[in-house]
């Protein structure tokens, strides 16, 4: 692939080797760094660059910044902005809150993040776009382009049918699409104002990320969707030779639940690794009512997911990473003090898939669960996200507090590292 020539072009040359090694590259199925096997517990962070902001919370992201980095959590999945944030449970203040024009206070917010985390050696991945509602995301480019209001499922009860009919349209829609383009050229151009590097050029960035779950809807859907996320890749790699490509992809849940989709929709020789995600909750594997059973179950069907997984990423020989995965406190309670026992007995159980995976030498290379929410506080009676609220990894429309690791979830914590000590000795 394009990037394991760059790195060998740069060992053989030594021209500005020492810069140039310390970009992520791919070896096959593994993710090299610094000329080593790189794996990672990493976490998602999707509001990083809006805490980041001057009028964010800078104070704690550097606080969180450190916890992270004691904890051997090493790799942050970003969102680079909303569009819109003009409707209720939604990301706001959006990046985008119209078409093209940007909350320059954001753009520097993403540029202090990426700073800090040089600083500290941690890397990102930052996702371009969104499949879903909470942050404008694909919807919003078709409303901005004429298709009508989008129908929020959390304003408008009972909508989801309506909305994912709605949102399927974007690959089709050729203004959302240049639209679109035109927002990537310009946030993977863009030079960062606190280091003056260039995007392109800035090794705090692991990797970019097409969207958030873009799913391929139906299978009528999927020559629109497999061209879109084609065009989109290959756009990208133009943009920029350094960084690794990826989609966001869920796997086969945003594949119309067919393995044999996701691996024909990911064959572009520009996508330098697979992802997947998973939530028990949301699939009906964790019961509140019967966490004692019902967590078996869920492990269970979560390792089945990923094995199905690294027969496809075998097959296309690229690394795999679980990019997303949550799992509730007791009794999906919203409270910090509640018991994480199931949780750690969820997350120990992905964590030993990973240590063996890496030990067997499988494509299985690291993982990001969702989500880090560390000195954030949350109001366990608030339920969903209102303005003015710190975010606290659950998006605004969802119980705030219900997937969050915080800052004194030590014993998560302690498992984390516990597990990350074990393939990074």
């Amino acid at each position: 692939m394009k990037k394991n020539i760059v790195y060998i072009l740069c060992l053989l040359t030594c021209l500005s080797c020492s810069s140039q090694q310390s970009f992520i590259t791919v070896k096959k199925t593994k993710f090299i760094k610094n000329n080593q096997p790189y794996h990672f517990v990493g976490t998602n962070y999707w509001y990083g660059a809006m805490i980041g902001a001057k009028n964010g919370d800078r104070t704690r992201l550097l606080q969180e910044l450190n916890e992270l980095k004691a904890n051997g959590i090493t790799n942050l999945r970003i969102l680079v902005g909303a569009e819109g944030g003009d409707q209720d449970f939604t990301v706001t203040p959006a990046l985008q809150p119209q078409k093209g024009n940007y909350n320059e206070e954001l753009l520097e917010g993403l540029d202090f993040v990426l700073a800090e985390m040089g600083k500290r050696d941690l890397t990102a991945i930052l996702y371009l776009n969104n499949n879903w509602e909470w942050s404008g995301g694909m919807a919003k480019y078709l409303e901005w382009n004429g298709y009508g209001a989008v129908p929020n499922p959390n304003i408008a009860p009972n909508t989801w049918p309506q909305f994912m009919t709605y949102t399927a349209q974007f690959h089709r829609c050729e203004p959302c699409k240049a639209d679109f383009k035109k927002h990537m050229q310009f946030i993977i151009g863009r030079t960062n104002s606190v280091t003056q590097k260039k995007y392109t050029e800035d090794t705090a960035i692991m990797a970019w990320e097409v969207a958030n779950e873009p799913r391929v809807w139906t299978k009528e859907n999927e020559p629109a969707f497999t061209q879109w996320l084609n065009e989109t890749v290959d756009e990208i790699n133009l943009l920029d030779k350094n960084h690794l490509i990826t989609t966001g992809s869920e796997g086969k849940a945003g594949s119309n639940d067919d393995i044999a989709t996701f691996e024909r929709t990911h064959t572009n020789k520009n996508i330098d690794y697979l992802t997947m995600h998973i939530w028990p909750k949301n699939w009906g594997w964790y019961r509140a009512e019967d966490e004692a059973g019902s967590t078996p179950i869920a492990i269970q069907k979560t390792i089945a997911y990923i094995d199905e997984h690294i027969v496809v990423a075998n097959k296309l020989q690229r690394p795999l990473v679980l990019e997303e995965f949550g799992y509730p406190r007791s009794k999906e309670s919203l409270d910090k003090k509640a018991s994480v026992a199931y949780r750690n007995q969820y997350y120990a159980a992905i964590f030993e898939r990973l240590a063996k995976a890496i030990t067997n030498n499988e494509p299985f290379v690291a993982l990001n669960f969702w989500g880090y929410a560390g000195i954030g506080r949350n109001n366990p009676e608030n339920g969903k996200w209102h303005k003015g609220e710190d975010f606290t990894t659950d998006p605004p429309q969802e119980p705030q507090g219900l997937n969050s690791v915080f800052s004194t979830d030590t014993s998560t914590l302690d498992l984390m590292k516990a597990y990350n000590l074990k393939w990074n000795k």
